[in-house]
């Protein structure tokens, strides 16, 4: 078997799908991946064929964190997508010709590629790392970061707001599809909700009861999150602290989104009570203002070591690092920062398995208050952990790429 993965470049859709990767590796199958440029020495050292994406696609870096609204930071990321789009076509095409695959996995962001993948009527699976956007009964509209609400209360506000989803769709998803399906030399869709699952198989890297009890199209295949760390970032040696204070992990998001202010809120609110290990990922740590104590401070470090002793999590809410903690069984207090990461915090809430609090509310007093809240949550991140472990994860996840490229496939 031959696959070629094709990601965003982002190293929060290339990590989830490096376990399912390497187990195909692992039972012989030669693998393939376009990605980030920074990322894929690492990807080489793994074991896989990995080479850059167009350094053009690259180029066209998200500005939502510009955005004063919601609604604004949503409708930058989409046109950021459609911008995109016609990048990837060609770099997808270059990348098929290369490699020549039975099958392909293509990032659920990248719609041009996407797009093309349906026109060439390939095997293809669409690696999903966000949650569903998709209506549901009993299910929010997504994007607010509400609770589910039962009743006749909650379907009155379901219904109400799902017009403004309505309305979103329309004026930032839709013109993204649509971009990648016109570069590629497919037709306009009308409706957001034609443009949902049309590969062959959905990799959707949740599970329950971290996601919602839906009902999920018969090609989504739940497989829990990713929990890779390259082989350089496990050999980073971490000096702790040596005493009995609780270790809280500090986490902001690895595609720059101005978040620095939940590290530096940290420090000040949490360094006397924890000890602390902040990653700074998208802010330069000098730029952190306050006095650090014996926090260790540093742009990127290896989570997976981190989380066998850390007793929470606070995080900006991207569903990488917060999935990858209650694999852990660790809690988590997100402050979330945009994108979906109302949703993210909302689903922490729900699920038992951690606090929120809204970044306008951030303060030392209040972030330290929450994370104590979120440190007593751990049961409801062993439930979702055990949810996690359920689906099988990246064998599952094999499993369904194997059958999708054998030549008596039958997911349609």
């Amino acid at each position: 078997m031959r696959l070629l993965a094709y990601t965003s470049p982002a190293r929060g859709h290339l990590n989830p799908i490096m376990g399912p990767l390497l187990e195909l590796r692992r039972r012989g199958a030669e693998v393939h991946v376009r990605t980030l440029a920074s990322q894929v020495e690492a990807v080489r050292g793994a074991g896989l064929e990995c080479e850059p994406l167009d350094p053009a696609i690259e180029a066209i870096v998200h500005d939502d964190h510009r955005a004063r609204t919601q609604i604004d930071s949503g409708r930058r990321s989409f046109a950021t997508f459609a911008a995109r789009a016609p990048l990837e076509v060609a770099d997808f095409q270059a990348a098929l010709e290369a490699t020549d695959p039975d099958a392909v996995l293509v990032d659920t962001t990248t719609f041009g590629a996407k797009a093309l993948a349906e026109r060439l009527r390939l095997r293809w699976a669409e690696s999903r790392p966000f949650l569903f956007e998709e209506p549901a009964p009993g299910v929010p509209p997504f994007g607010l970061g509400l609770l589910p609400r039962g009743g006749a209360a909650g379907r009155l506000r379901d219904g109400s707001l799902g017009a403004l989803n309505g309305w979103f769709d329309r004026i930032a998803r839709l013109p993204a599809v649509n971009a990648g399906r016109g570069a590629a030399g497919l037709p306009r869709l009308d409706a957001v909700a034609e443009s949902r699952n049309r590969g062959d198989l959905t990799l959707y890297f949740t599970a329950e009861p971290f996601e919602y009890p839906r009902r999920l199209p018969a090609n989504v295949v739940m497989v829990g999150p990713g929990r890779w760390d390259t082989a350089a970032d496990a050999e980073i040696e971490i000096d702790l602290p040596a005493d009995q204070r609780p270790l809280a992990l500090v986490a902001c998001s690895s595609e720059f989104q101005d978040d620095g202010a939940i590290a530096a809120t940290a420090l000040a609110g949490l360094r006397r009570r924890w000890r602390l290990v902040v990653t700074s990922a998208g802010v330069d740590p000098a730029e952190l203002a306050g006095e650090r104590g014996d926090a260790v401070v540093a742009r990127f470090l290896p989570h997976g070591p981190l989380l066998e002793e850390a007793d929470v999590v606070v995080c900006h809410g991207g569903m990488g690092v917060t999935q990858k903690a209650l694999a852990a069984g660790v809690p988590v207090c997100v402050v979330p920062w945009g994108r979906d990461q109302l949703e993210v915090a909302a689903h922490v809430v729900a699920s038992g398995a951690g606090t929120r609090i809204g970044r306008r509310r951030l303060s030392p007093t209040r972030l330290a208050a929450a994370v104590e809240r979120a440190r007593g949550c751990r049961a409801g991140a062993a439930r979702v952990r055990a949810g996690y472990e359920a689906t099988g994860g990246s064998a599952t996840a094999a499993d369904a790429l194997e059958a999708l490229a054998a030549p008596d496939r039958s997911f349609r």
